[in-house]
């Protein structure tokens, strides 16, 4: 799994653009078979963003989501665009994230009437619980001038079909809102991403902005004043939930790292000596040393940003001959490279947070290296320049 990577899939290029524009530096990635994805950055922050177009419809969703999931092996897959809303409940430029989404087009026509046979998918716990954490903090949506209100977080349903909804009096309608009362908006790509996410074992949110009330008043002239505002909603409060699980991610991840270490240390402290004080001595006098392996390093020079990127280079090599030598397995070089990576971009930005987030970076390469003493030695004294240099 991409420990720091989020996708985000809109359907509509006017979405696409409001999530992009929240991204620092988006570079194209094309997948084999030609899709097409920008991986930016969420600025200040060590979150990349895999953002996709999927067009519109469930099908094509569920298709863009899978091959989406396979190809960055994401965090999480977050949905985003607008809806219609069903109820008065939800204002327009309200966002709404979905607890869970309903597949409502699933049903049996008997000779009275049609019977609702939907596939529903639940949002997973840990992802709705961040959602609604972040909701009570208030502070996610962008402070754009003459937009009078904030738009506020709703958590509800979201029923997802294959037709545009825009009346309350037709047939379906009606059967829409008897069948799926409960309900908060309306849309047409929720259902193949939940059942993309539910095949891979990738958790899914679906947020949508409230840009109509599929009711017979959505107008082109309305569309053009609420679905900007709207997608920029949903994608204000998504991008801020994609960091929020990043960080979750990293936090997790130092927490194992730090189990780890710990277990590697020896039971017998009084048989153990360790210096961490640097430019020092050590001495030794025993009458026999067994079973110790010493190793001699000079601590690197670190006075600044620049100089941690180069001792993070020196130690890239280092990783790379114990690979070679079969010291370090296929899956541990690439997550440890993965990790020096992070940890190299975060030096290199020179923002109040890179600091922190190289530091956690090089202590999660510290869980997966600790089985090699030599390079823990390396390892040990960026740590702390790395927190130095805050």
């Amino acid at each position: 799994m991409s420990k720091d990577l989020v996708v985000i899939l809109t359907a509509l290029n006017l979405e696409y653009q409001a999530v992009r524009r929240k991204l620092a530096g988006p570079q194209v990635h094309r997948h084999e078979r030609g899709t097409r994805f920008e991986v930016g950055t969420v600025p200040g922050t060590s979150c990349r963003v895999a953002l996709g177009l999927t067009n519109k419809g469930n099908h094509s969703a569920a298709v863009i989501a899978e091959r989406a999931i396979q190809e960055f092996s994401p965090v999480a897959v977050l949905f985003v665009g607008v809806a219609g809303a069903l109820w008065d409940s939800a204002r327009l430029g309200d966002v709404v994230m979905a607890t869970h989404v309903y597949a409502y087009h699933g049903g049996t026509s008997e000779d009275d009437g049609l019977k609702a046979r939907p596939r529903v998918w639940e949002a997973a716990h840990a992802i709705s619980q961040l959602g609604s954490h972040l909701a009570r903090g208030n502070d996610w949506a962008d402070d754009t001038p003459g937009h009078g209100r904030a738009p506020q977080v709703r958590f509800g349903a979201i029923a997802a079909g294959e037709v545009v909804q825009n009346s309350k009096i037709s047939a379906e309608a009606r059967w829409i809102r008897q069948h799926y009362n409960d309900a908060l908006a309306i849309e047409m790509e929720a259902a193949g991403v939940a059942q993309a996410g539910h095949l891979s074992g990738a958790p899914v949110a679906i947020i949508r902005g409230i840009s109509d009330r599929a009711d017979g008043t959505k107008s082109s002239a309305k569309d053009r004043n609420w679905q900007p505002r709207a997608a920029a909603n949903a994608a204000a409060f998504a991008t801020r939930l994609a960091v929020e699980l990043v960080g979750e991610q990293a936090q997790i991840a130092m927490s194992q790292a730090d189990k780890a270490h710990t277990a590697h240390t020896p039971d017998n402290l009084k048989e153990h000596v360790s210096n961490t004080a640097h430019n020092s001595t050590v001495g030794i006098m025993a009458g026999s040393v067994k079973e110790s392996s010493v190793y001699l390093n000079a601590d690197p020079k670190v006075t600044s940003p620049a100089d941690l990127v180069v001792e993070l280079d020196g130690l890239r090599e280092h990783l790379k001959r114990h690979h070679a030598e079969g010291a370090l397995d296929d899956d541990t070089y690439r997550e440890a490279l993965a990790e020096l990576g992070f940890a190299r971009r975060a030096a290199g930005e020179k923002t109040p947070e890179s600091s922190k987030r190289a530091t956690m970076a090089l202590k999660r390469l510290r869980g997966l290296i600790a089985e090699s003493p030599e390079l823990m030695a390396r390892l040990a004294p960026l740590v702390v320049a790395a927190g130095e240099l805050s």
